[in-house]
Formats: C-alpha cells, structure tokens, sequence
C-alpha cells in the first residue's frame, strides 16, 4: 500500500490559525503534494462544509475532526500532568472522523455551546483589561471587540485573536513606524523591550500574548472551571457527533522530557485503553524524529490508529507537509503509519454517515483486530476520491 501525504490535525481561522482561509489552507495542500487533509478546529465544526466543497474542488480528501480541553479531576487532585505541561489534569482531546453532514443533538448540543460562550467570555474579559492598559498608557486608541469578532474570527475568539488585533491597530496607530510600535508595546510590556523584529508579526503577537495575557500578564484573566468539560463527557461529545475520540500526544520536550502521564510508554498504552481510547495523535514538528517514531511506532503495534499533524493554530505559517522537530523529514515507517490511520478515519466517517456502525460504536467500543479492514477500505476511499480528475479551485 503506498502511503500519500496526510496532514489529519489543521485548525482554520473558525478557532484560529495561520491561514488567511480555508482556500489558502487547501491551496497550499496541493501545492505541497499533501493529499489527505483534516480539519480540527476547537469546539467548531462550522467550516466542515467549506472544507468538504474545497477539498471535491481540488481533488483532496477530507477527514472532519474537532478538539477540546477537558478536564480530569482525578489527575488533578494527583497533581498528574497529562498533555499540558503546565496544568494538571487539564487534557487535550481530539475527536475524528466526525459525521459530515455534522449533526449534534442535546444534551450534548447545549454542552458544547456553553464551552464556546465560557471561552468567548473569558477572552472578553481579557479585551476590557487590555483596554484599560491602552487608556492608563495613553496608547491612542483602543480595541473593538465588534471588530475583532467580525473581521479576524469566525465564531469562537481565542486570546490569538486579541493579540492579533494588538499587533493590528497598534501598528496603524504607530504609522507602521519601527521606533514608534517598539517605544508603544514596550509601554504595554510594563517595560520589557521587544525581542522581536517589528516585521516578525507572529513572533510579535508571541510576544504580546506572553507579556499581557498569559499567567502574571497585567491583561491576565484566569478561566472559569466551566470551560472545560470533564474528559468523559468531551469523549460523549466525540462519540454522539460520531467521532472517534482521540488522545493527542504531547510527547518529547526540546530536552528530552515527558510528562507525567505519558513517560512511561507501556504504562501510558495500558492506561489510555482503559480510559476507552483506541486512537492517537502527534504535532510532528514537536518531536524528535526518533523519540516520534518510537512512540508512533509501539502505539500503532499496540492496535492504536495513530495520526499525524501540523495544527497551524499559531500565527507562523509552517509547511503543510509534515516535520519532525528541526525540520527533520518523517521516516517512511511515520509516513505509512499516519496514512494508515487516516485510512481508519475516513472509513469510520464514510460508515458513519450513512447511519452505520464505524470503528468506535457509540460506546466508543473497539475491535482493534478488525483495524486492518478499516485501513483497506480507507485506502479505496482516498485514492479513489483523489484520482478523480477535477477542476481545481
């Protein structure tokens, strides 16, 4: 079976991304040869139809996912960091291979509504302390958070969008004067000088998050425990929108380092199949290539769909196709087994949508010894899509 390119976990501007649009995430997928492509907003799945059209328009094919944060008090009261370095108990999840058309009914509709409003409310909270750091500055202007929901997001408004629309109207502000933006954000830094080149606009707005609204930033607000949903009803989110719910792996750190949870490779195996997990995932461009591979590897032997991806959920434009940490290329072996797993999604999704059983039931039950069945029929699903001669956008 030859493996194409994957790239299962990008964000869209529908959480915050990137990209301009989703016809520039695509637009750049072909370019770069990547030809199995998976959209993983956070708490949205409002781009699936945008996603779906461009993809038939370009000969892509599509994989529809979502993630969250949720929360496990049990790791959190042991103090256990599981895939936030920073936050115990706090766990990133993704669900993939949602149905498309996606459809989600209540209780689970409303809970997923009342992540997004907690998340915006939180960021709104941010914007009027930035406000009155502009006005006790005299910065000369203030933001609009009509604006900012208009023109730079799509529904959900993360702290990216706050120090994207900083760096934005700060600039215009300045006049696009290097001396004059520098002189003004080292005002807002309480001091601190910019690290950054002025030219370097993801690197600045880094830099704004870091200095005004993070933890001990003056713009600083911390989020209500109600924005995150325990784990288990985030994995009943996944399961009832038809998804497969899906651990993703923070894995090895720039020296080397694990977290607590996932250090122990056997253990974090046996751990995760008993938390009712069957699938997995890895950001590339984290990890060493060989530390990845070794991860990738023993999950996959384990019976796990493992798969691979970029996210893009930061204001640095990266390659679509996919890296080790340093820009170092995947190994064959990463590169057949992230194609095998999105074989898995998009067979599960395609049963799915046709009122079906997928890989996961609604239980989130698995047959791991019937992986291979999913793995063939995924395969005739993208390559057949992915032959078909079209008209490209």
């Amino acid at each position: 079976m030859t493996p194409l390119k994957v790239n299962a976990h990008l964000h869209t501007p529908y959480s915050f991304s990137a990209f301009k649009d989703i016809n520039d995430a695509l637009d750049r997928a072909v370019a770069e040869g990547v030809q199995v492509v998976g959209i993983n907003d956070f708490y949205m799945t409002a781009g699936y139809k945008d996603w779906a059209e461009g993809c038939t328009s370009r000969g892509l094919f599509p994989l529809f996912n979502i993630e969250f944060i949720s929360l496990n008090e049990e790791d959190q009261k042991a103090g256990l960091r599981v895939n936030d370095p920073g936050n115990p108990g706090r766990t990133y999840l993704s669900g993939k291979g949602l149905s498309y058309p996606f459809k989600l009914d209540d209780p689970y509709a409303s809970f997923l509504a009342g992540v997004v409003a907690e998340s915006n409310a939180q960021v709104k909270a941010m914007y009027h302390k930035v406000n009155e750091i502009l006005a006790a500055t005299k910065a000369g202007f203030t933001l609009n958070f009509e604006w900012i929901e208009t023109e730079l997001t799509n529904g959900l408004i993360r702290e990216r969008h706050l120090a994207k629309a900083l760096r934005m109207k700060a600039y215009e502000n300045c006049g696009n004067n290097d001396v004059a933006i520098k002189e003004l954000l080292h005002k807002l830094f309480g001091g601190r000088e910019l690290k950054s080149s002025v030219s370097d606009h993801a690197g600045v707005e880094n830099e704004i998050r870091a200095n005004l609204l993070k933890a001990g930033g003056a713009a600083f607000v911390p989020e209500d425990p109600k924005a995150f949903l325990p784990m288990q009803t985030v994995c009943e989110i996944i399961l009832a929108g038809g998804g497969i719910p899906t651990y993703p792996f923070l894995a090895d750190d720039a020296k080397g380092g694990y977290t607590d949870f996932e250090k122990d490779l056997e253990r974090v195996a046996q751990q995760l199949t008993g938390r009712g997990f069957h699938s997995v995932e890895f950001i590339t461009t984290r990890n060493d290539v060989h530390l990845l591979e070794k991860y990738a590897s023993y999950l996959h032997d384990q019976g796990f769909v493992v798969t691979l991806g970029s996210e893009h959920n930061t204001p640095a434009m990266e390659p679509l196709e996919l890296f080790a940490r340093n820009s170092a290329p995947l190994t064959e072996r990463l590169l057949q087994i992230n194609y095998e797993g999105a074989c898995v999604v998009a067979a599960h999704q395609h049963l799915v949508a046709q009122g079906l059983s997928g890989y996961v039931d609604i239980q989130g039950n698995a047959d791991r010894s019937k992986r291979e069945d999913f793995v063939k029929l995924g395969d005739e699903l993208i390559k057949s899509k992915t032959a078909q001669d079209v008209t490209h956008a």
